[in-house]
């Protein structure tokens, strides 16, 4: 059963009816390109099979209900909220999402209410962005359910936007604009290379299975939060360290100007401006090398980033460390975590010959250092957000 059928399902058991329409969006791995979309930089995602559905109708006196299937198969209903009296902080938890995203529509006449029942299978706390998933599903059914027909591209960079509007202000998260870009703008068989700065964009082409290789995910199953993170902080500490530059983000210094510009800067923000400028070159990197055909020498950058990662942002941990080392020893072309850190997935760049050897290396090594059991899966670029069903 596929999310959007899950989300039409629990939408008749709950209201009676046939929901008035379905949307879905994805989750996402970012290729690389990690917490440089908030310092302007350059980001390298693509978009997950996986995929969380809002089934919809609308409602002619402002009020939004909603509604989840949860894994267990049993309906959550959140109180009914009034979208002229939503506010930041009411409602908190997960309906905080979806809420947010109706009070950001607000502001731009989208005020009628609606009836949503959110369902789907992007693992939550992985570093997959399930929390985008469900903004940009509830923005395109919010937008469909008044009346707005399919986004284009331009478009849909404006509701990303405001879909991280909706996570930072409503909710309180400090993340940058990748994740709601990716679930938005990306499209099959491709890598979204994204100027966050400029907005500009260009579909990679990224067929692994075709060159041999394979993307694998491995979920350490360790939750982060990033509201209960060093995300905000490290966000902080490279928003300070521009300040001292005296630039306007960290995408303006460069990797010739690196070296003097650490020089200046106090001991603690030096190895966060490190990693921003070298994770940007690293992407750009990456970019041309797939450009050229030659993925399968894409493994160091890849490894490159992890260390950066771990040694200078220092957002990395145990689990995800070894997820990483263990995936290399085992013969992976190259392996770093992605997402937000503290915590949630790596993702290793396999021959295919060789996954079935790292996946069982992966999870010995884990058994051994007495961790949970770690979700495995191979990522394959997958379809942005749409409209699954009338």
């Amino acid at each position: 059963m596929t999310s959007a059928e899950a989300a039409a399902g629990a939408f008749r058991t709950l209201h009676g009816t046939e929901p008035r329409g379905v949307w879905s969006a994805p989750g996402r791995v970012n290729l690389i390109g990690e917490h440089t979309d908030y310092n302007d930089g350059f980001v390298l995602p693509f978009a997950l099979p996986h995929r969380l559905a809002a089934a919809g109708s609308p409602r002619d006196d402002k009020v939004l209900t909603l509604a989840t299937l949860g894994s267990d198969g049993r309906i959550q209903q959140a109180d009914p909220v009034r979208i002229p009296d939503l506010c930041p902080g009411e409602p908190d938890g997960w309906a905080a999402y979806p809420a947010g995203v109706a009070w950001v529509l607000r502001e731009h006449g989208i005020d009628g209410g609606a009836d949503l029942v959110i369902a789907g299978d992007v693992p939550t706390g992985a570093g997959l962005s399930s929390s985008a998933a469900i903004e940009c599903a509830v923005a395109l059914a919010l937008l469909g359910l008044a009346g707005h027909g399919d986004p284009d591209r331009a478009r849909r960079a404006e509701i990303a936007r405001w879909a991280q509007r909706a996570e930072n202000e409503f909710v309180g998260v400090p993340t940058g604009v990748l994740d709601q870009t990716a679930s938005l703008c990306c499209v099959e068989g491709h890598v979204l290379f994204l100027d966050v700065r400029s907005g500009e964009s260009e579909q990679v082409p990224f067929d692994a299975e075709g060159a041999g290789l394979r993307v694998l995910v491995i979920d350490t199953r360790v939750k982060h939060a990033h509201g209960e993170s060093g995300y905000g902080e490290r966000r902080r500490g490279t928003e300070r360290a521009a300040e001292l530059l005296g630039v306007e983000a960290l995408r303006e210094v460069t990797g010739d100007g690196l070296s003097s510009a650490l020089g200046t800067l106090p001991a603690e923000l030096a190895p966060l401006v490190r990693h921003v400028v070298t994770e940007n070159d690293r992407v750009v990197e990456v970019a041309r090398l797939l450009r050229e055909g030659r993925m399968a020498d894409i493994g160091p950058v890849l490894d490159a980033s992890h260390v950066s990662m771990r040694d200078d942002y220092r957002i990395s941990c145990p689990e995800l460390d070894l997820a990483v080392d263990s995936a290399r020893e085992a013969g992976a072309l190259g392996a770093r975590m992605t997402g937000g850190g503290f915590g949630g997935s790596a993702i290793a760049l396999v021959r295919d010959t060789d996954q079935q050897a790292v996946e069982n290396a992966v999870n010995a090594a884990f058994e051994q250092a007495g961790y949970r059991k770690p979700r495995l899966f191979t990522a394959v670029p997958s379809a942005g957000a749409g409209q699954d069903r009338p």
